[in-house]
């Protein structure tokens, strides 16, 4: 059997114009593409109905674990495997023919991509996301959600990938930085719940973690030998984390103003 009659590819959309159209061309191979959508008001939606093999869905936005368990479970998806991208990702060739073979003909339950992360077509030496599973077992799968986003995992043998998804966000700044202010809403939550690594826990509480994640994404990313490219992966990283370390200072400071009302007025009643 080929890929296509094997594997359906689901990709989750919120006005996602400028994106969409790379992702679906890298898809024309595959019998039936699920776009769920969240409820996009540009042109998203019509771009997407114009490829033939596009099956157009619409789910009101929760989070993003109910969110890929309804495209997973509630989707007519038939196949034994789903590939699952966000809209910003798109599949190159080589990926495909590691995906038939030896993907696909190995008795794997999920398989684990790394990134290729790149700006308006300019590639990054690396970057600081790690490999993640995003083709797995329609039956096997777990969806679980950390901090803002979502995480695979899969009962069975999982294939680590040679071939690179690449990511390629054309999206506006101004659309980023909408999207980090409500992400670390909950990466927040995850801080004083304790449920990051205790060095990561600290660094975030403590509020260093943007200039040292600012440093370790610019080497990885290349440094100079990539230009504007690896500086603006740089900057974004810093960004993410100093919107965050701003949120968990003003959460330090509420509570220490509290404490301190608290005990002025303990202070006060004594006799």
């Amino acid at each position: 059997m080929s890929v296509a009659d094997l594997v359906t590819p689901l990709v989750l959309t919120y006005n996602e114009e400028p994106n969409i159209g790379r992702t679906l061309d890298s898809l024309r191979w595959a019998n039936r593409v699920v776009v769920l959508d969240s409820g996009s008001t540009d042109q998203t939606e019509a771009i997407a109905r114009n490829y033939a093999n596009v099956s157009w869905l619409v789910r009101k936005f929760d989070n993003h674990r109910a969110q890929w368990e309804y495209g997973i479970r509630e989707t007519g998806i038939t196949t034994p495997f789903v590939l699952a991208l966000d809209a910003d990702m798109h599949a190159p060739d080589e990926l495909l023919r590691e995906i038939e073979d030896p993907f696909l003909t190995g008795n794997f339950a999920g398989g684990s991509m790394p990134f290729d992360y790149r700006y308006s077509g300019h590639a990054l030496a690396g970057s600081l996301c790690p490999p993640q599973i995003r083709i797995f077992r329609k039956d096997s799968v777990k969806v679980d959600q950390s901090d803002h986003t979502q995480i695979f995992s899969v009962s069975g043998k999982i294939y680590q990938f040679r071939t690179r998804l690449i990511h390629d966000d054309r999206k506006s700044l101004e659309r980023w930085v909408e999207s980090q202010l409500r992400y670390q809403v909950l990466n927040e939550q995850t801080i004083w719940s304790n449920a990051y690594p205790p060095l990561k826990g600290f660094l975030r509480r403590v509020g260093l973690m943007p200039p040292i994640v600012g440093l370790l994404a610019y080497v990885k990313a290349g440094g100079p030998f990539y230009g504007a490219a690896a500086v603006r992966y740089a900057y974004e990283r810093a960004v993410g984390e100093s919107l965050l370390a701003m949120r968990v200072m003003n959460t330090r400071l509420q509570r220490e103003q509290a404490n301190g009302e608290k005990n002025g007025d303990h202070q006060a009643r004594r006799p």
